[in-house]
């Protein structure tokens, strides 16, 4: 039995499709019945209904452990997608609980019921600080503590130390640390909002790196490690490093939509993230702009999957055909 926390989301409800495509016997974990209507969405798209009431769906949180032990019940392996991904400050709390706490709990369950392997899902937000301006990181570049990281960051960090702590105590896991994942459906989150913003007119453009993979490539690349011999390892999931204005400009091209022409220098992004925040305090409505994410848009680091290349000879999709296809689907679906 394999079991899926997060199969309400991007990932999780990819992975679901994929291993529901296998036969294999899957349990997902839910928190509520509307929760589902997405990724039922997704097996429809791909005319896979039938795969969706193969799936048995246990109710539950990863921060209910009473919950989880139901879950786990009979499970060999476990796929941990669930998590909580934002960049406002103000949640803080809820990404530390989430992320950190949950992940405990998950490995903890993992642990008291044998499972022979895990896999987390991580981000290359939890990946080390290059040292140099620009430099390329790998799954072997040091964390540094006093370099300020963003909450999602530090709680993605910490959700890892947690299942390396479960490796040390015998828990056979692999980690995988995408990058931003475009995928189809879930317009509404993730790398949706990319192409949510080009559709209403995205003028302004940095010069920052952007490192980018197809939900399709992440969950092959999951269910390939967890089919193979590695353990205790991390493996970075990009596909391309690309500027935020190729980025841009390939969603725009897919779209049919005006190209962005201003370039959003430091200086006004710094300003804009300190608008965002007075007007959020003001109209009192979630951050649109961080201080993080104006920072990481000037960001020129590079990230290095060749360590995953290597270990399972991996090659991943053309970004740029994958990211036109998906936006052909976004079109007929706003």
């Amino acid at each position: 039995m394999i079991l899926v926390t997060g199969g309400t989301g991007l990932v999780g409800a990819h992975l679901l499709l994929s291993l529901a495509e296998s036969k294999v016997p899957l349990r997902a974990i839910y928190r509520t019945d509307n929760s589902r209507k997405k990724t039922k969405k997704l097996f429809a798209h791909y005319g896979k209904e039938a795969l969706y009431d193969t799936i048995e769906w246990v109710q539950g949180d990863v921060l209910d452990i009473p919950s989880l032990e139901i879950a786990f019940e009979g499970v060999e392996y476990v796929y941990h997608c669930a998590a909580v991904v934002s960049f406002d400050p103000s949640d803080e709390e809820i990404l530390r609980k989430t992320n950190i706490e949950g992940t405990a709990n998950m490995v903890n369950c993992a642990l008291a019921f044998g499972v022979q392997k895990f896999c987390h899902v991580s981000s290359i937000a939890a990946l080390g600080d290059a040292t140099a301006h620009g430099g390329t990181i790998t799954e072997e570049t040091e964390w540094n503590p006093e370099k300020s990281h963003s909450d999602y960051a530090i709680s993605k960090y910490g959700a890892e130390m947690e299942v390396w702590r479960a490796w040390q105590e015998g828990l056979n896991v692999v980690v995988v640390n995408p990058g931003v994942i475009f995928g189809y459906g879930f317009w509404q989150q993730g790398s949706g909002a990319i192409l949510r913003a080009v559709q209403r007119g995205q003028y302004f453009y940095t010069l920052g790196n952007c490192a980018v993979v197809a939900v399709t490539d992440v969950v092959a690349v999951m269910i390939q490690l967890m089919q193979s011999s590695n353990t205790g390892e991390r493996y970075t999931v990009v596909a391309e490093n690309i500027t935020y204005k190729t980025l841009l400009d390939i969603v725009a091209n897919g779209l049919g939509k005006t190209r962005p022409y201003i370039y959003a220098t430091p200086l006004l992004t710094r300003l804009a993230w300190r608008a965002d925040w007075l007007l959020s305090k003001f109209l009192r409505h979630k951050r649109m702009l961080t201080r993080s994410m104006a920072k990481s848009a000037h960001s020129t680091e590079v990230y290095d999957s060749s360590k995953l290349k290597t270990a399972i000879n991996f090659s991943f999709s053309d970004t740029t055909a994958f990211i036109k296809q998906l936006c052909s689907s976004f079109k007929t679906k706003v």
